[in-house]
């Protein structure tokens, strides 16, 4: 009954998927990955059941098919994160699958008896092959957890490079499917078979769920935690609204017009404050400052030693020790002060200000 719920709702979210409107790259790696998922779900409850005879030119096409989880894995993580510039070898990944599928042929074209005999014989005359594919099985699916984890390390590197607020852009959906994929090889390493698709039923599950509780991923509705800017781009943004030429670029920029920028940078934080903005983005500051959003990115991290992200909150944090303190302040919240500051939740104004001040706010006030 549990392999026959995790393929009813695999194939429910495939159909979901394929009638949300305006489909993304992404929605559509992922409408692909759960088909593929169910169907090989469904491979495996007709082993379940011994039920083969009802499909016997289906017997043997499980084999191959654990070689397409890693691959779509990156490719989704690719996708969203908006890493994926090479699209137009996204077939390669999949090679490894086509090669399997080609060494097994001779198999395929056995007659069911013949099959079902090597089965029931645990591979009898095919151990080297079963041995060479499980290995490749698990260096794929390995590798590409890595590579996953890797991606989103990077899209977590970039948006704190230009967002002071990263919250709405965090990926906790994509970083909970890589999770969740790198344990599902755990318990292929560990465990057999029935723990293992046991395991992929409970992740279908939890995918179903939290996907269509975070709205947009399976709806056409805007989902905070998954719209994400086009990082690729803002490495290359130019300033907008402004009528004087970029004077800088960051491969020419000298010492004493550096020192000259972050004393403009200062200046401007102090008398605007303009860190009071929760959407606060480098683009935003570097039209301020008139200078190339590169230029102003390596002014922050050369003076102050830190990324955009951390540079912002670190001036939130002397805002709010500023604020916290003057009498009229005493009939409000921490949180409300907080928000004052710049701030837009609880959970980035503790993170911030004890990786400041080394103390939780109210640690800090005693």
């Amino acid at each position: 009954m549990l392999y026959l719920t995790g393929i009813i709702i695999t194939f429910f979210l495939v159909v979901i998927l394929a009638s949300k409107k305006d489909k993304s790259e992404a929605d559509k790696i992922l409408a692909f990955w759960l088909f593929f998922t169910g169907f090989h779900l469904f491979l495996y409850y007709l082993h379940y059941k011994n039920d083969f005879a009802s499909f016997p030119y289906l017997l043997g096409f499980e084999l191959p098919m654990p070689l397409l989880q890693g691959p779509f894995l990156f490719l989704y993580t690719s996708a969203l994160t908006n890493q994926n510039q090479h699209k137009k070898y996204n077939l390669l990944h999949f090679l490894p699958f086509i090669m399997a599928c080609l060494i097994l042929i001779p198999f395929f074209e056995l007659s069911f008896e013949e099959k079902l005999k090597v089965f029931q014989n645990e591979g009898k005359g095919y151990e080297n092959l079963i041995l060479i594919l499980y290995s490749a099985i698990l260096i794929s699916g390995i590798t590409y957890a890595l590579l996953s984890l890797r991606k989103l390390s990077k899209h977590r590197k970039n948006i704190s490079e230009a967002f002071s607020s990263t919250e709405k852009i965090n990926l906790r959906w994509l970083q909970y499917l890589i999770l969740g994929s790198s344990i599902i090889w755990l318990v292929v390493i560990l465990f057999n078979d029935e723990y293992i698709f046991s395991f992929v039923v409970f992740y279908l599950i939890f995918i179903g769920y939290f996907g269509i509780k975070q709205v947009g991923i399976f709806t056409n509705q805007a989902l905070s935690e998954n719209k994400i800017p086009n990082i690729s781009s803002i490495e290359n943004i130019e300033t907008e609204n402004s009528s004087e030429k970029i004077k800088y670029e960051k491969s020419s920029l000298t010492n004493s017009e550096l020192q000259l920028l972050h004393q403009k940078l200062t200046q401007i934080m102090t008398n605007e404050k303009l860190y009071k903005n929760p959407d606060l983005t480098l683009a935003d500051l570097s039209q301020k400052l008139n200078i190339h959003s590169n230029v102003l990115s390596q002014v922050i991290n050369s003076a102050e030693e830190k990324n955009f992200y951390d540079y912002i909150n670190s001036q939130r944090v002397q805002e709010f020790k500023k604020l916290i303190i003057l009498p009229e302040n005493q009939k409000f919240t921490l949180l409300s002060v907080a928000f004052e500051c710049g701030f837009n939740s609880k959970t980035a104004f503790n993170r911030n200000f004890k990786k400041a001040t080394g103390l939780s706010p109210s640690e800090y006030l005693k």
